[in-house]
This record gives C-alpha cells, structure tokens and sequence, in this order.
C-alpha cells in the first residue's frame, strides 16, 4: 500500500499513522526507502541502540551500524533522572490535555533485519490519570508534539469502526469471495456518506422530519431519519397510474399510499 501511494503521489508528504500492528521494523525500513513517516506505538521492550560512532583513523574491518545499547523505555520512564517537558495536545473530543514527554533518536534493532533509526517519544499524564505511552516516528525531524498529535488523530478511525458496528449495523463481512469481504464494507461506509450528503441536500437547516414516539422523544435527527427522508424523496417520484378527471385518485387512495410509503420509508 505505501510503495502503491507513493507512486500516485511522488512529491507529496504521506503519513502512515497506525496501532501497535504497524510496529514492525519491515514496514518501517520500506516507509523510510519511499520518503514516507511511520508513525505507530513503540514496544516497550524494543532494543534500542545509540547513533553508530565516528569510524576512528586508520580502522580496520567492517564499521559498526548501531552503537551501544540504550535501555529499555520501561527503564527510562522509572527512571527519576529523567528529564520531562510538559506541552500540550489536542486531545479526544475536540479538548486539550497537558503531557509530559521526554524523546531522543536511536536505532531500532531485530534479528535478520538492518536497524531501523527512529525518533521516539515517551510520555505520561502528570495527574496520573492516563497510562504511560511510546510511540516513533521513522522522519527524525519530526518534532516530538507533532509524532503525539498525529498518533492522537488516528482515534477518530477507531470510532468510525465502533460506531459504524453499533448504530449501522455493519459487521463482520461473511462471504465466501476474498474480493466481496473487500468490497461490501467500504461500500457500506460510503453509502452511508452519500445518504448523509443528500439529507442535507433536501434539508439544508438539518430540520428533517423525525419518527418519535410517545416514549422516545429524540431532540434530533438519527441515520434513521435521514435514510428515511432520502428515501421518500426517491420512491415519491414514483409513477401510479390515476385517474383523468381525479388526479388525487390512483389505484391506491393518495392518503393510505402516503402511509405505506411512510412506513416503507422506515
């Protein structure tokens, strides 16, 4: 996906922001070869390494790649000569919320793989509320409020898959084809954007007509009301045959038609 992209997109700056699966030096060292930031969780037991040193005069053999080991995050973040600065972030839910953070630069370091240089950022709730958190950023000259920030801005995608589950109905897909449990969800989803965008086209004000009851009063419109005003407006074009000398007249008096296409509606 990230070599298809930035093929599209050569000279465009592309983040790739992820959970902790997007954690793997692979995917980390292909990001870095196309110019593209990683920008994912960091494990806190990952090995980390310092810069590689200068190569002394008239050194002989193969020059190191990684320096010596750093300790683990865990370690850093016990640690009480630890440095914090506190700054501040734009939070869930539109709010802010002060951290501590304390980062520096390092070279990530597995088995088989060549090592992968990072920016990493460490931080904590100073009020003690939250848990502790790493996260890394392959661009190294990536601020360490700006790796927070965009970490923070992938949230809304886990709500979008939450919500969509419990208000949509959308589940996990069941068909037999690899190709139709690719397709079926994100469809869903976009049927879902093209009713919202055309309830707003009928209704401008956001004032739809809303089904309520005498024990659920809703104070405004739900999906349900917007998939039903949408379809009103589609299905009442549709043609009846009627009567020449009685236009209000059809096969099915205008009045229970009006109340089955309500109810179809819903």
């Amino acid at each position: 996906m990230v070599m298809v992209v930035h093929s599209f997109l050569p000279e465009v700056a592309i983040k790739v922001i992820g959970d902790s699966a997007y954690s793997v030096i692979e995917l980390g060292l292909t990001c870095l070869k196309q110019g593209v930031s990683l920008i994912a969780p960091l494990r806190w037991d990952a090995r980390l390494f310092a810069p590689p040193p200068p190569p002394r005069p008239h050194q002989m053999g193969r020059p190191r790649v990684v320096g010596n080991r750093l300790p683990n995050l865990s370690t850093v973040l016990s640690d009480p000569k630890t440095g914090w600065e506190t700054f501040t972030v734009k939070w869930y839910g539109g709010t802010e919320r002060k951290l501590a953070r304390h980062d520096g630069h390092c070279s990530v370091v597995f088995t088989g793989t060549d090592p992968l240089t990072i920016r990493w950022v460490l931080t904590r709730d100073p009020e003690g509320k939250l848990e502790p958190r790493a996260y890394f950023s392959t661009n190294q000259a990536q601020c360490a409020a700006e790796i927070v920030r965009d970490a923070v801005s992938r949230w809304p995608i886990e709500v979008t898959y939450e919500e969509s589950r419990a208000h949509l109905g959308v589940e996990t897909q069941r068909q037999w084809s690899d190709l139709a449990i690719e397709r079926s969800t994100p469809c869903l989803l976009g049927l879902y954007s093209l009713v919202v965008l055309l309830g707003h086209a009928l209704h401008p004000d956001g004032k739809l007509p809303l089904q309520q009851a005498a024990w659920y009063p809703k104070p405004q419109a739900t999906f349900s009301d917007v998939l039903a005003t949408v379809r009103r407006h589609l299905w009442g074009g549709l043609t009846f045959q009627t009567s020449a000398s009685h236009p209000d007249l059809c096969l099915v008096p205008r009045a229970d038609l009006t109340r089955l296409l309500q109810a179809a509606c819903y």
